[in-house]
């Protein structure tokens, strides 16, 4: 049915509202002024960012979340230059996100004019659809498209840039239906193979991983790991696909990896790949599997074809999503797994070993044991607790130690996108105010969008920051030490009192310098965003020589000293 006249905006809202948004982020400009109008009759939230990369990361951990694409709203030139590094995250995380930017007027295009960029060359290889609508009476077919697009195949960002006289033309033009993502199955063939390979395997190992998954994806996974006897591992931030608890849960294969748990992925002799790309930082730098052809035998699920082969020359590549996978899977006759099913309780066991206080707190010399923190924050939150965290050294006592309670517990970014943590944590607060969120934030990553705590404050997203402050950039100072040992450069800051800034914010401060300080400070920050459906800082102050679990700086700066000496011996 063809509506009578409308304005560009308003058919590109009314799309939206077609396809099941309700909600967006973003910043306003004057370049898509008719789309904030059509916005204020609508039934969309429209929430409003400080910084456009606040807002793209608030999309794409509503993606994430939601496995919806989620929707941002930016302005041309400069707005779109800063939200990049949310479309640089779902691209390499496979999570629908669809980015509108306002752009100038057809009748200005290839002028350079103020604030044009050509979006089709700027974001080419970080999103899998850019383009922009010329026509308005084209606004449905474009947007039923970026749906289809975002969501269908391995789930991706899509970039659509809207010439700000097309927004305000009118055209009288039909809607389109929904969209229906469309994913790839197994075939009865390839599951009998796979199972054939699995009767015939000794150390078999299950790999977790990427996007497309859902609760029924997750149960049919765990159905198909019990009735198997099979250990399963997680890769890089992905710990949220089995929960941690479950028996079958052997730990996280990624950064900073259990090296007996690394010794099981090496020593397998069948690898079974459900989702993940198997990219640089699951496979420790293509080492836990050689490419392009793996000693392990590899069976590898991928939603996208071209994903298959591109780097592993898996024996046995299914281009499937990981629902359709995991349904299969499920119905799949059990092999006999006497030969191996002894190894699930012992890599439980190396997990729960792995996770015992490290070493540097074991003395009791440290004032702010951050293990101490771990566990008291796990005793005192909800296991649905959501978890958030952008990038840093900082991240590892959530990845080694915090025991996620299943799907959609943990929000981090793949491609190790520092300032994620605090628009990711925000946006799942608004996403789902019943839940618990508690983001890790560092020193150096919580100032790149902390500003979005004032976005929290406007929208009573209570969720709970802890700042981990050492005074660094942790991550680039403890990879310093270990090159140029002694010789700091770059890497050291000067912070402000993160719990009086969140006070100027209108948000609950607080600052912990000892250990038995968290607790109470934890509960108080639970009763404040639970009473006032208010944001909570809670500022971890610490001695930055503590690194990570496994190493000081100190320790890493005297190896590096060491290692160049000998070298200069020789």
């Amino acid at each position: 049915m063809t509506h009578p006249s409308r304005s560009g905006g308003q058919i590109l809202v009314d799309a939206l509202n077609i396809h099941g948004v309700d909600t967006a982020f973003g910043v306003p400009g004057e370049s898509y002024l008719d789309v904030l109008d059509a916005l204020h009759d609508s039934d969309i939230r429209f929430i409003i960012n400080r910084q456009e990369g606040g807002a793209a990361f608030m999309a794409e951990a509503y993606g994430k979340l939601t496995g919806k694409p989620g929707i941002c709203f930016v302005t041309r030139g400069p707005g779109a230059t800063n939200a990049s590094i949310g479309v640089h995250t779902a691209y390499q995380d496979s999570t629908p996100m669809i980015l509108f930017i306002g752009q100038v007027g057809n009748d200005f295009i290839d002028r350079e004019a103020f604030q044009e960029i050509d979006y089709r060359r700027m974001y080419g290889q970080m999103a899998k659809w850019v383009t922009q609508i010329d026509r308005a009476d084209r606004i449905p077919e474009y947007i039923a498209r970026a749906f289809q697009v975002a969501t269908s195949g391995r789930p991706g960002p899509v970039v659509l840039a809207l010439p700000e006289d097309m927004l305000i033309d009118t055209a009288a033009v039909a809607d389109t239906r929904r969209y229906q993502p469309v994913q790839a199955s197994p075939s009865a063939a390839q599951i009998a193979t796979l199972r054939e390979m699995l009767a015939a395997a000794q150390r078999p190992v299950v790999l977790l991983g990427g996007a497309s998954w859902n609760a029924q994806a997750c149960a049919d996974l765990q159905r198909f790991a019990e009735a198997n006897a099979l250990p399963v591992g997680c890769t890089f931030r992905f710990q949220d696909l089995l929960d941690n608890a479950h028996p079958h849960y052997i730990g996280d294969v990624g950064i900073g990896i259990n090296p007996k748990l690394a010794a099981r992925v090496k020593n397998a002799d069948l690898v079974i790949a459900i989702g993940p790309r198997l990219g640089e930082m699951t496979t420790g730098g293509y080492t836990l599997l050689a490419s392009p052809v793996p000693s392990q035998r590899l069976v590898h699920f991928h939603a996208d074809a071209e994903e298959l082969g591109s780097v592993y020359q898996a024996e046995l590549m299914i281009n499937s999503g990981a629902a359709q996978a995991c349904t299969m899977l499920a119905a799949m006759a059990p092999v006999d797994p006497s030969a191996w099913r002894g190894t699930v309780a012992e890599a439980k066991a190396e997990l729960a070993a792995y996770q015992e206080q490290p070493p540097i707190f074991k003395d009791g010399t440290a004032p702010l044991d951050l293990w101490q923190v771990v566990q008291e924050l796990m005793a005192q939150v909800p296991r649905d607790t959501i978890i958030t965290n952008g990038a840093g050294n900082y991240a590892s006592w959530a990845h080694r130690f915090y025991r996620y309670g299943g799907m959609r517990t943990q929000l981090a970014p793949t491609n190790g996108a520092m300032g994620y943590s605090v628009p990711s944590g925000i946006a799942a607060k608004i996403v789902d105010p019943s839940r618990t969120v508690v983001t890790f934030a560092g020193d150096g990553e919580f100032m790149m969008n902390g500003q979005e705590l004032a976005t929290a404050v406007q929208y009573k997203a209570g969720v709970i920051i802890i700042v981990f402050n050492n005074g660094m950039f942790g991550t680039i100072r403890m990879h310093q030490e270990r090159d140029y040992p002694g010789r700091v450069s770059g890497t050291g800051l000067h912070n402000p009192d993160f719990a009086e800034l969140a006070k100027a914010y209108g948000a609950h401060g607080e600052v912990v310098n000892a250990t038995a300080e968290f607790g109470p400070a934890l509960a108080r920050a639970l009763a404040h965003t639970r009473d006032n459906a208010l944001p909570a800082v809670i500022e971890l102050r610490y001695d930055g020589n503590l690194i990570t679990p496994n190493a000081t700086l100190e320790t890493i700066r005297k190896t590096a000293e060491a290692a160049k000496a000998a070298k200069a011996i020789k």
